[in-house]
């Protein structure tokens, strides 16, 4: 990984998870530099993470060989401006949701941009990011950035940018679907009289252990299910309940819905 410093334009959880992956994989922390207006996120940066904060923007920023965009979306104009006269000559890494790479390259000056859209369980290192980079991004670009991105958990680059759109409804808003299935599984378990933990302990566990055996495994997840499917037997009445109430269907449409709300959110975000 280079030595050239790293910049982070907001300090929230995803930027903390990125900065703690970064000094785990051996980063000195005077190499990261985070601008967060917020007294109290600056503090706990410092003091946990020891690594370089600012209140504003400063002339510092010039070091830094990639700039990671962590704001708000609706924050991201406001926070760009000041920080323009110094980023331009930088790689860009947006992990901001519905900031289209058009934007990002107009107000940061350059055209090496990288989208990105992870989900919430990078924070714990088991994550995946979708990426997208517009075309001035060299190969070595894309290698530094899977290389800070790599404590975080996988990364998967998709051709166009629009498909993150897709990659936000299916792994972004991923991990809410999951825990959705996981409360129903948990509420079930205590109507059948278990306790409220040995449902949560039951449900969590067999749905990890599921994904990683499904992960592991080189056979469709639907071959996985039919080897549980034993006829007439339990799992068969539980997945002809699910086929009667349409649960399939409902999850397609679900999934697309929020495929659209992501493109919404680009168009209202700016181009």
């Amino acid at each position: 990984m280079s030595h050239t410093s790293i910049a982070f334009i907001g300090g929230g959880n995803m930027a903390s998870a990125i900065v703690g992956g970064l000094l785990r994989a051996g980063r000195a922390p005077q190499q990261i530099l985070v601008v967060e207006p917020f007294d109290e996120a600056r503090a706990r940066l410092s003091q946990d993470l020891g690594v370089r904060v600012f209140a504003r923007p400063e002339a510092a920023l010039g070091e830094a060989g990639l700039v990671v965009w962590a704001v708000k979306p609706q924050f991201f104009t406001d926070a760009a401006a000041p920080c323009a006269p110094w980023v331009g000559q930088a790689l860009q890494l947006s992990v901001m949701a519905g900031i289209r790479s058009d934007a990002i390259a107009r107000l940061s000056g350059t055209e090496r941009v990288v989208r990105s859209m992870p989900n919430t369980p990078a924070l714990i290192g088991q994550g995946i990011t979708g990426l997208f980079g517009r075309a001035a991004v060299s190969e070595a670009d894309k290698q530094w950035v899977e290389e800070v991105l790599a404590p975080t958990g996988r990364s998967l680059w998709v051709g166009k940018e629009a498909d993150l759109d897709a990659v936000t409804a299916v792994s972004g808003s991923g991990p809410a679907y999951f825990f959705y299935v996981v409360e129903a599984m948990m509420a079930a378990a205590v109507e059948m009289g278990l306790t409220a933990e040995q449902g949560r302990l039951l449900a969590l566990a067999t749905c990890s252990g599921a994904a990683e055996l499904a992960l592991q495994s080189v056979e469709d997840p639907s071959v996985l299910r039919a080897r549980v499917t034993s006829k007439g037997g339990t799992t068969q009445a539980a997945i002809s309940s699910l086929e009667a109430d349409q649960v399939a269907a409902s999850m397609r449409r679900a999934v697309l819905a929020a495929q659209r709300r992501a493109r919404e959110l680009g168009d209202e975000f700016g181009a």
